[in-house]
């Protein structure tokens, strides 16, 4: 089959989970034959290297965006669906529920379409306004115009079902099982089990801010470094560094797999603060390396990890946590075994085959059936 990916930043994968999903997806779905195309977003700089015509088996279609937090994205899609629209395909696949504005003009080429919905956009912070309703509006429009919608999490899954009456496709994320030694920790000044460990975008959902200021609070001994930052995010960057003391480091984006992947393998603990979207790739790969796992309490954090978590609410529950997490290596090293064994539940191979077998679903659609409405339940029913 043809297999269109389209809604990301493109592979290779150096930012979020969508891009991580695409390039461990479609290069799976190449290696079986199908012909994969993925639309790119055009570097940003001319330091960064052109990218590449095929990448892992994948075709590449390179296109720009507008450079801002309201229109990159949008910008981006709109003129990867007009190429696509030209081009056709057996199947497309488009990723954030954002996009779904697009979705007639795939219907009107005859292109088969599945959704993939993420998280619960229109509750992130740094949309209000025009912005959360435009979010709200895009869900709608994927339940009515798409026909099929992907959730990576039994919680997502849940809230299309309760709000639009409307039925998915449940695919989660992959966990990779990774061993990735710990030579290069030494380049940071770190060492294995010597450190607690955040990874994410600076962004109010992420808690970040609440991460820094429970540790801040907690009378830990170990470090805590801080990977990643966000471009259209200046002040909360600013009230996050304002809250640490001493103990903390800030390393910035860490684009190196390798190197991310020994931070996550070698800390005492990782700090996830996620809180609205699903199944979180970050999360997945702390998992899939070992590291015992304090998350934000909310069900797609506690669907993933299970009873190898634990769960904070705030700042102060965070703080005795991490004081807890320090009294008892022990047991703390113990609840990462019971994660890796969990990781064994999210398996890219099995998430690649579930994408290939409704790429072949769509592509032998015949649209007899009515698609839900995409009008919203009553609002207490969300």
């Amino acid at each position: 089959m043809r297999i269109a990916l389209v809604g990301t930043r493109g592979v290779p994968a150096r930012y979020g989970g969508f891009e991580t999903a695409v390039e461990e997806i479609g290069q799976r779905l190449a290696v079986e034959g199908h012909e994969v195309t993925v639309y790119c977003r055009r570097p940003r700089g001319s330091r960064e290297a052109p990218l590449p015509a095929e990448y892992l088996g994948m075709r590449l279609v390179v296109l720009p965006a507008v450079r801002s937090r309201a229109a990159e994205t949008l910008s981006h899609t709109g003129l990867s669906v007009a190429h696509l629209c030209r081009h056709g395909t057996d199947a497309a696949f488009v990723f954030n529920a954002a996009n779904a504005v697009f979705l007639p003009l795939l219907r009107a080429a005859r292109i088969p379409v599945a959704t993939h919905v993420d998280g619960l956009e229109w509750k992130r912070a740094k949309w209000s306004g025009a912005g959360r309703r435009y979010y709200r509006l895009a869900e709608s429009l994927a339940v009515r115009w798409s026909d099929a919608l992907i959730a990576d999490a039994q919680g997502i899954a849940d809230y299309y079902r309760r709000a639009f009456r409307a039925p998915t496709v449940q695919i989660a994320y992959g966990a990779p099982i990774l061993d990735p030694g710990a030579g290069r920790l030494g380049e940071l000044g770190l060492s294995p089990g010597g450190y607690h460990l955040v990874v994410a975008r600076f962004e109010p959902e992420n808690n970040v801010l609440e991460i820094v200021e429970g540790y801040r609070r907690s009378a830990a001994a170990l470090p805590l470094v801080v990977v990643g930052s966000a471009p259209y995010a200046h002040e909360y960057t600013a009230s996050v560094h304002a809250a640490a003391d001493g103990r903390v480091r800030f390393l910035g984006g860490v684009w190196d797999q390798d190197l991310l992947d020994q931070l996550y393998a070698g800390a005492a603990t990782y700090l996830h603060g996620h809180s609205v979207g699903g199944t979180n790739p970050s999360l997945l790969r702390a998992i899939g390396v070992g590291a015992p796992v304090i998350a934000f309490d909310v069900d797609f954090n506690r669907e993933v990890v299970r009873t190898a978590g634990r769960y904070f609410a705030d700042a102060r529950q965070l703080a005795a946590l991490l004081d807890e997490a320090e009294a008892d290596p022990d047991a703390t090293a113990a609840r990462g075994k019971a994660g890796l064994e969990e990781a064994a539940r999210y398996d890219w191979d099995q998430v690649a085959a579930q994408y290939g077998e409704l790429a072949g679903r769509l592509a032998g659609l015949r649209r007899t059936g009515r698609r839900p409405s995409g009008r919203r339940a009553r609002r207490g029913d969300e």
